[in-house]
């Protein structure tokens, strides 16, 4: 299990969700790179509503804890096998809620952290199924480093975001720039499913995204939240 520092206490927050839902295209300068990522479903037009889909709890992995790379990937014909880091702010829904309108949906959230939303593209692009195996292999959840809770965090559509790959940053946005926003977001999946204490929600990543080997450590920083380093780590 993994225990986040509560910012400004000395709490500890156990991260244990029944279920990951992550928001897929949720930055225009992310749309605008998408085709060269070369994923199922991508598409160039802004979406008219959030672009859901699943992460599962085995991806959950703790600040400075190794992304593994897995050993199987080998075994497919890929021409080039591809594993992206992608930087994003994520939530901790605070009750069990359902059809939460927009103006109360921040009352139903316990507070924000980082996450690197860790996708293996060669799968995510094949698999008839979509993007659910590419985004679920074990370690391709970092999560942390604190939780800040909603009442410390100000405004969530205000914060820098930024992810660094070996000391390079290769992503550099605001949150501002979602196309929905955390609000919207939390009222559109409440209508959908009931969600419960501890859920999370990943709100999306900004332009940037590239991929990641055996040897790196990747970096997301998140303004009023810190830093999530991870190593990442080749299985052999």
């Amino acid at each position: 299990m993994i225990k986040l520092k509560i910012k400004g206490t000395k709490e500890e927050y156990a991260i244990e969700p029944s279920k990951i839902v992550a928001i897929g295209l949720n930055y225009r300068e992310h749309i605008a790179e998408s085709q060269s990522v070369k994923v199922k479903g991508f598409d160039p037009e802004i979406p008219s509503e959030p672009i859901l889909f699943a992460k599962t709890p085995n991806v959950l992995l703790g600040p400075g804890e190794a992304i593994v790379i897995p050993k199987f990937l080998q075994e497919y014909n890929f021409d080039n096998i591809r594993v992206d880091h992608e930087a994003e702010l994520a939530f901790i829904v605070k009750d069990r809620c359902k059809n939460v309108s927009v103006e109360k949906a921040m009352d139903h959230i316990f507070g924000f952290t980082c996450m690197n939303d860790v996708s293996q593209r060669n799968i995510q692009h094949s698999d008839k199924s979509g993007w659910f195996r590419g985004k679920s292999l074990d370690t391709f959840g970092p999560i942390g480093p604190e939780v800040v809770l909603t009442e410390d965090i100000g405004d969530p559509q205000a914060l820098d975001i930024q992810c660094r790959l070996n000391g390079k940053v290769v992503q550099d946005s605001n949150t501002r720039n979602m196309i929905f926003p955390v609000a919207e977001l939390l009222a559109f999946i409440s209508k959908n499913f009931t969600l419960e204490p501890g859920d999370i929600v990943v709100t999306g990543t900004p332009s940037g995204v590239s991929p990641i080997k055996g040897g790196d450590t990747v970096e997301v920083e998140i303004e009023k939240i810190g830093i999530l380093s991870n190593p990442v780590v080749q299985e052999q």
